[in-house]
């Protein structure tokens, strides 16, 4: 087999075998030679390799209903992880310019270099699963995305967390004292919880996130919003150097180890940043400066964290709540019944805690 660029999001090692095949091949054919172990080069249209790939999904098993919980996550989770695995053994070729080699192939070529910079080498391979992400979020990025309180829309960049969820940024949107504060912004995904505080009259914001996409992606959105001159972003974990008035954070809230590096905005193995965060807030707060910590109930309803958990921590680490603001979950899962995870889902709340460090106590 000539050379060539091998890329996946889950860091799969590069196939040594890829099996031609074409619009002949059919899915139940596919899915047997698949779980032999094979990676199949599709040669053939575009529009059918979708077909195929489609096909393919549907004949998977549906995650079994569980009794608890926890097992139905974990159900599911397992579901999602045989899909991953099946559907990312169609692979298509891109050749030198990021072209794809299919028949009525769509330009993927800008949607390539968002992504992954100028090719490196004659061919590049792919599974076509995680192309059809790339064109999907190459879409979102190109048109912009509008968030309740935002002046301008928020682009955001392959790989990093889309917030499309409106409940935690109505809570961010519901605190008044802003003003010439001093912000920092742990692990930011797309900058958008700095933006809506620039906005307000922030006096400037420093945000972290330790992907280098989503470093990227606050940096240009800071500049497409004119707010780059309040605003840096660095690459790093959890808080900048120095301290600040209002330190704001919207973690990952599954404690569960994320699979490909797009889970890790929604899945922190053992609580590690969250714990981090609460450890280190007291430490970089200027004096009478408070915390913003947005945080999901949905570990607790799927029995990942004990109900108690956060404020056996809080008390750990030496912070009290000065207030707290709730809000019911209104994404599109909490209404979805046939979702195996509804009975949780649709009883989600997230809460915004107004953190401080706790008083003294006296002898």
């Amino acid at each position: 087999m000539d050379a060539f660029t091998w890329r996946s999001e889950s860091g799969e090692p590069a196939p040594s075998r890829l099996s031609p095949v074409d619009d002949r091949l059919t899915a139940d054919t596919a899915l047997k030679r698949v779980r032999r172990g094979e990676y199949l080069l599709y040669t053939g249209d575009f529009h059918n390799a979708k077909q195929l790939l489609g096909a393919m999904g549907r004949r998977l098993p549906p995650p079994r209903a569980e009794r608890s919980p926890l097992e139905s996550f974990r159900a599911e989770r397992r579901a999602r992880q045989l899909e991953h695995e099946t559907l990312s053994r169609i692979v298509v070729a891109l050749d030198r310019s990021y072209r794809l080699e299919l028949k009525r192939a769509p330009d993927v070529a800008e949607a390539c270099r968002q992504v992954w910079g100028e090719p490196d080498a004659d061919r590049t391979m792919v599974s076509l699963k995680t192309l059809l992400g790339m064109l999907g979020a190459a879409e979102w990025r190109r048109k912009g995305l509008d968030v309740p309180g935002l002046q301008g829309k928020l682009h955001p960049h392959y790989g990093v967390y889309l917030p499309t969820r409106t409940d935690y940024v109505e809570l961010l949107n519901s605190v008044t004292e802003v003003r010439g504060k001093k912000v920092f912004d742990v692990g930011t995904g797309t900058g958008v919880l700095s933006f809506l505080l620039l906005q307000r009259g922030a006096a400037s914001a420093t945000a972290t996130d330790i992907d280098s996409r989503a470093v990227a992606c606050a940096r240009e959105n800071a500049e497409r919003l004119g707010l780059s001159k309040r605003f840096e972003v660095m690459e790093g974990d959890l808080f900048p150097p120095g301290k600040a008035d209002l330190i704001v954070s919207n973690p990952p809230w599954l404690p569960e180890p994320p699979k490909n590096r797009v889970d890790r905005a929604v899945f922190d193995e053992e609580n590690r940043f969250l714990r981090g965060f609460l450890e280190g807030l007291a430490a970089h707060l200027n004096p009478g400066g408070e915390g913003l910590l947005l945080l999901s109930d949905l570990a607790v309803l799927l029995e990942l964290r004990a109900a108690d958990w956060l404020e056996q921590e809080l008390a750990r680490c030496g912070l009290a709540v000065k207030w707290k603001r709730s809000a019911p979950a209104r994404h599109s899962k909490a209404k979805d019944k046939s979702d195996p995870l509804h009975a949780a889902r649709s009883r989600e709340v997230t809460t915004l805690y107004c953190l401080v460090p706790a008083p003294k106590a006296t002898p």
